[in-house]
């Protein structure tokens, strides 16, 4: 008998309306991990009203003391990291370390945010008028919706409930369906911390009754959404038609450029551990190799060598170097873009099947996989596969490295390897995407510097650093007249 998790609406966990529930399997073994309530609009619905009424007193709650709160659930996060990521690990699939590094990030972002507790600066300015004073504030909007997706379960809820609650907000929070458990881990922090009862509420269940719900409620003035383009393009839609503010973070196909001068070993290092960190199921996996024609042979044949001994198995095996995908859809859903790459006349260069194997038979395993002499206009160059899949691109020179990189509808994530300080540059200057590396791989972002993408990937705004608070908050202008008489700005100012 598996544990069953409920909603948390009000500082209360409690059932959905439905009494249905859901149940979520380890991808890697098959065995159950936990049975969920599963939500419908009328907890939605519940949910928004506690955060609303939550809302009156926490934008009144002082900022300071605010972060006070994040600063002990950040220090809770530390105690129970290695527990949280082990969770992780059986819910979701990554390796044990992977997960680690998941909880990590979730902890430095809450001890980020809670130091915005006493900053989140505005700004003063001279008046063109005598006797009067300027300045600008934050305030924060209401009740902030919160779809976040399965692949880093802890971490991407922290670059946007953090920003949302420091900031006076209230939330709705609302993880994947495959990841649900790690998501009530994280709100039962916020509880033991001393979050106030409605600040941040979980509703657990699938993207058409929750998610929608959620998007299209009156009382939700905004919403924050990362996941695949065709839900974050649906989400846009109906939110438009609401005139909410909506924020998203969708898909990438991003490349790293290996041109004739680079260090070889520290490129395939950096290449094998974005393309194939978790699955290759990341925004920010290493998709494309974009490698100058003068090292393409031995970077392939030093890539092949190396993915072809890639340990794959359960996460929580420290010796295992590739968990499974996420789920059987996922795992079909690669396989078949190995079709789509062998039809397009690329060259299998190592892997390319499902792995089923013994114990790997009970879950969803794909072996790591180097597509060869990928032309750059192919499919699995262009559209995003998100799993251990990458392809090599051949290029004569960096102006059409450049090109490669840029010829895609995605802008998130970019890197280039080289020992020359101008083409570096020249990259820095030329590539658009949101993120850059130079010498290292496309993952790996710090959450102290703003965090997103251009073109597909996004709508223009950004997580982490500072910059997040952007989203969360509206600015208000004021103007203090102490001159004791009307004063009209750009007519009594005129000599």
């Amino acid at each position: 008998m598996s544990d069953l998790f409920n909603n948390y609406i009000g500082g209360k966990w409690v059932e959905s309306v439905s009494g249905e529930t859901f149940d979520r399997k380890n991808p890697a073994t098959g065995d159950l991990v936990a049975t969920y309530t599963k939500s419908t609009p009328a907890d939605v619905d519940a949910a928004v009203a506690a955060a609303k009424e939550a809302f009156k007193s926490w934008r009144l709650y002082p900022a300071p003391k605010r972060g006070e709160i994040l600063y002990k659930v950040a220090n809770l996060l530390v105690e129970r990291k290695e527990e949280f990521a082990r969770e992780m690990t059986e819910e979701m699939g990554k390796v044990i370390s992977e997960a680690r590094g998941d909880v990590q990030e979730a902890i430095d972002m809450t001890f980020y945010m809670a130091g915005e507790g006493r900053r989140m600066y505005g700004q003063t300015t001279p008046s063109e008028l005598q006797n009067k004073f300027n300045m600008s504030v934050r305030k924060p909007l209401g009740v902030a919706g919160i779809i976040t997706p399965w692949n880093f379960p802890m971490a991407i809820p922290s670059w946007k409930i953090m920003p949302a609650i420091i900031s006076g907000n209230t939330v709705v929070f609302k993880p994947a369906s495959f990841t649900p458990r790690t998501a009530i881990r994280f709100v039962q922090i916020l509880e033991e911390a001393g979050l106030p009862a409605g600040v941040v509420n979980l509703v657990m269940g699938g993207g058409a009754d929750v998610g929608n719900a959620i998007v299209e409620h009156p009382d939700v003035p905004l919403i924050s959404f990362t996941g695949s383009n065709d839900t974050g393009i649906d989400v846009a839609t109906r939110g438009a038609r609401l005139n909410k503010r909506i924020s998203l973070e969708l898909g990438g196909k991003n490349a790293v450029i290996v041109m004739d001068d680079a260090n070889l070993d520290l490129a395939t290092d950096g290449i094998l551990w974005s393309a194939f960190g978790t699955s290759g199921q990341r925004c920010t996996a290493a998709s494309r190799v974009v490698a100058h024609t003068s090292v393409q042979k031995e970077l392939v044949d030093r890539l092949v060598a190396r993915a072809d001994t890639m340990r794959m198995g359960d996460g929580l095996d420290e010796s295992v170097d590739i968990g499974p995908v996420v789920s059987a859809n996922q795992l079909k859903s690669i396989n078949d873009y190995i079709a789509i790459g062998r039809n397009e006349g690329a060259r299998v260069a190592v892997g390319g099947g499902i792995a089923s194997d013994g114990n790997l038979g009970r879950g969803h395993f794909h072996q790591p996989t180097i597509f060869d002499d990928v032309k750059a206009g192919m499919r699995v160059a262009q559209e995003e596969i998100f799993g251990p899949v990458t392809s090599v691109i051949p290029v004569e020179s960096l102006d059409e490295a450049i090109d490669v990189v840029n010829g895609v509808k995605y802008g998130l994530s970019a890197s280039i390897f080289t020992a020359d300080v101008n083409r570096a540059f020249r990259a820095m200057q030329d590539i658009f995407t949101g993120i850059l590396y130079v010498n290292a791989g496309t993952t790996g972002a710090e959450i102290h510097l703003p965090f997103g993408g251009t073109k597909g990937t996004g709508n223009g705004h950004r997580e982490a650093g500072t910059v997040a608070m952007d989203f969360f908050t509206e600015w208000q202008s004021i103007y203090v007249d102490y001159s004791g008489k009307l004063q009209r700005a750009q007519i009594d100012n005129q000599e």
